[in-house]
């Protein structure tokens, strides 16, 4: 099992920080990673224009803010178990069809992930109310 790198995130690299005339600028406090290099700049691009630096009253005057989307949230949420489903190419091919179709007639946008959820806790929840007459074991004593 390969292990992934732990970096650190920008709160560790840089830090606001105000100057004697109420400036606010940003300071690298780590640099690179060590074991890490940086790369040489490319010979023939011109140097980068610097841009304004964040105040510490709001945005620079020249920075039109962000506007929140009027999209309703999708409902994803982050979990903390993971489990991997080998699907035949029907099969995900299907669950594909069933997230396009649940989008164009239902306007539900959901990820594939969120519909094997729905279909666990609707199996799930189904067993528990008829045992050995649900679905679930009729379907799976038949072989499918």
């Amino acid at each position: 099992m390969r292990r992934r790198v732990q970096l650190p995130g920008a709160s560790e690299l840089f830090r606001m920080t105000t100057t004697p005339s109420g400036a606010s600028t940003v300071e690298v406090i780590g640099g690179t990673p060590a074991g890490a290099s940086r790369p040489a700049p490319p010979r023939s691009a011109p140097p980068a224009s610097p841009r304004p630096l964040p105040r510490a009253d709001g945005p620079p005057a020249d920075v039109t803010p962000i506007r929140a989307s009027p999209r309703s949230p999708s409902g994803r949420q982050r979990h903390d178990e993971k489990i991997t489903v080998y699907l035949s190419s029907g099969e995900l091919l299907e669950l594909e069809r069933t997230r396009l179709d649940l989008r164009a007639r239902h306007g539900i946008g959901i990820d594939r992930g969120r519909i094997v959820r729905e279909a666990i806790a609707i199996a799930l929840a189904e067993y528990d109310a008829n045992g050995e007459h649900s679905l679930l074991v009729r379907r799976l004593a038949s072989g499918h």
